[in-house]
């Protein structure tokens, strides 16, 4: 129900989440962070569109995986439904930016790591080209989908949001370069991906991940094990784009020993463990499901069986969306 700062409701805009009003201030202004606590006001979605979104993201991938698998024509019908009314109907699309993403009420309208926001869009052009055999996703319709998406990687890429994320030096530039590379791929701009791809390898790597594993930036978080977890996502996703390009992140590829499997191997010790071995800040419960779909990776990439003897010990691996992306 609330209008952007541009006046614009199909203008994107969300709240920062760890940013709370400031109690000695009448008007709470300008709000102050309290990093690792979220702030029940960026999921309220009368005033933000981040969650919606998110579930958005979600449900279109779910079900255009279900199309692929099942040929129902329902599940295709309602992923481009969804495709359709978020991306190019002209009376309910987003404008292609993210300029208004994580503001911070009393600082800005707007910032860099709202991209973040969004660090999952490559999965609709995936998802579009899924059911691109159903009548109910024509080729105008993919012409359309691919102009906004070209459109908005050229904001991505251009924008000052968009070059803020992409000079961070944490998970925030992690997730910005697997949303890049996602986009530049499915936008068949190979040689673009393999560019940001090379720099993962030769500077973000070296700079995240130390020779014993450590993920320094993330450590230092209130919620340090969630937040390892979280970068440690994003660098195996790239690796696992980066097999579609030619460029290989599982190898140590520096003279330290740096390295994804590294990093992995620090925080696995933890897994299935009291919260109280970790011994590190996490003031959040650990949501130990988000390290299957690595471990999975892990093991195929690395032919690593003692990863997915780890996977078995979880009573909801089962029913895990990895399980049909990445079989073993």
């Amino acid at each position: 129900s609330k209008v952007p700062p541009s006046g614009n409701k199909h203008d994107y805009m969300s709240i920062a989440p760890y940013f709370w009003p400031d109690p000695s201030r009448s008007n709470g202004l300008p709000y102050m962070r309290q990093d690792g606590k979220v702030n029940p006001e960026s999921k309220n979605e009368e005033i933000s569109d981040r969650v919606r979104f998110g579930r958005t993201i979600d449900r279109i991938e779910t079900l255009a995986l279900a199309y692929y698998f099942t040929r129902e024509k329902k599940y295709a019908e309602h992923t481009a439904k969804l495709i359709k009314v978020w991306f190019l109907n002209p009376e309910t699309q987003m404008n292609p930016n993210l300029n208004f993403a994580q503001a911070i009420a009393g600082r800005n309208d707007g910032r860099g790591e709202g991209v973040l926001d969004a660090r999952r869009m490559g999965l609709v052009i995936d998802s579009a080209n899924l059911i691109g055999n159903s009548s109910d996703f024509t080729e105008a319709d993919k012409k359309a989908l691919m102009q906004w998406m070209t459109t908005y990687y050229d904001w991505l890429m251009k924008s000052p949001n968009g070059k803020a994320e992409r000079a961070a030096t944490n998970n925030h530039g992690t997730w910005f370069d697997v949303q890049a590379v996602h986009l530049a791929l499915g936008l068949g701009k190979k040689e673009e991906a393999k560019k940001i791809l090379e720099a993962v390898r030769t500077k973000r790597i070296p700079a995240q991940i130390e020779p014993d594993g450590k993920q320094p930036q993330e450590l230092a978080r209130t919620a340090s094990f969630s937040y390892s977890c979280m970068n440690l996502d994003a660098f195996f996703t790239l690796a696992n784009l980066g097999d579609h390009a030619g460029v290989d992140l599982w190898r140590k590829n520096n003279k330290d020993s740096r390295s994804l499997r590294k990093a992995l191997d620090f925080l696995v010790p933890y897994l299935d463990q009291p919260p109280a071995k970790w011994p590190y800040k996490q003031i959040k419960d650990i949501d130990e499901s988000s390290m299957l779909p690595i471990l999975r990776l892990a093991a195929l990439a690395y032919d690593a069986p003692e990863y997915e003897a780890i996977i078995k010990k979880f009573d909801e691996a089962p029913k895990e969306q990895f399980q049909v992306l990445y079989k073993k």
